[in-house]
């Protein structure tokens, strides 16, 4: 059978902070008086990757509720500043923290209304399926999108994150199709590829920076190019 559904993470692969991560972080840093380049703030990132690995490892649910996600934030936050050198700053941790829960600093990359028209126009049904907090769902509805999602799996209000297949598995069972007839598209290899491939699913890796060039699933750059990329999935 031919493709049926797609699914999507959503951060980093439909939102993302506005204008970046990176430059995001650096103005906050900038209000309080302290000169950092986002190259900085990208290496001083890099400390921290690790811990969204071991939070899956330990079962370290971080977006099931307002206090997790508070906790785990500002732990990563934490770590960033003393990379950078501003260690012990509780109150520019704590202004990082609100600034990375405001809906109003995030955007949709620029490839996703022309995707999501291509897939609506060949009759697929479309989801979500995100690590992220309950507000995604007003994210999405003030950025227009919520409604194109006949299925949002957000782990914030399921209580289960990803990689666990339990969350996966809810959004198969909700959209109606076998997993052999859905595509899952995300940005990380171990939260999305691996996970989607284990329940059956084609997964999708959306590269967009060039970070994992030695991919073996389907790996695009922008998500226009989705629905070419799986025209034959399936058949």
């Amino acid at each position: 059978m031919p493709v049926r559904a797609v699914l999507f993470d959503a951060g980093e692969t439909l939102v993302h902070p506005s204008p970046s991560f990176p430059e995001l972080f650096t103005s906050v840093l900038a209000a309080a008086g302290h000169r950092r380049a986002p190259d900085a703030v990208i290496e001083a990132s890099r400390s921290v990757f690790h811990r969204f690995s071991e939070a899956a490892r330990d079962n370290e649910l971080w977006t099931t509720s307002q206090e997790r996600s508070e906790r785990f934030w500002k732990s990563v936050y934490e770590r960033m500043l003393e990379e950078l050198g501003l260690p012990g700053d509780v109150a520019l941790r704590d202004a990082l923290y609100v600034t990375f829960t405001d809906p109003a600093n995030y955007a949709l990359f620029d490839d996703v209304h022309e995707a999501l028209a291509s897939l609506d126009a060949a009759g697929l049904a479309l989801g979500i399926v995100s690590n992220f907090e309950a507000w995604l769902e007003d994210l999405l509805g003030s950025l227009g999108v919520r409604e194109r999602f006949e299925v949002r799996v957000i782990s914030g209000l399921e209580g289960v994150e990803k990689p666990d297949a339990a969350i996966f598995e809810r959004a198969l069972e909700r959209i109606g199709h076998d997993a052999a007839d859905v595509v899952y598209v995300g940005d990380n290899p171990e939260f999305d590829v691996e996970p989607a491939a284990a329940v059956g699913m084609t997964p999708v890796l959306i590269d967009r920076r060039e970070r994992f060039p030695d991919a073996t699933c389907i790996r695009i750059g922008d998500l226009r190019q989705l629905a070419g990329a799986i025209a034959g999935v399936g058949r």
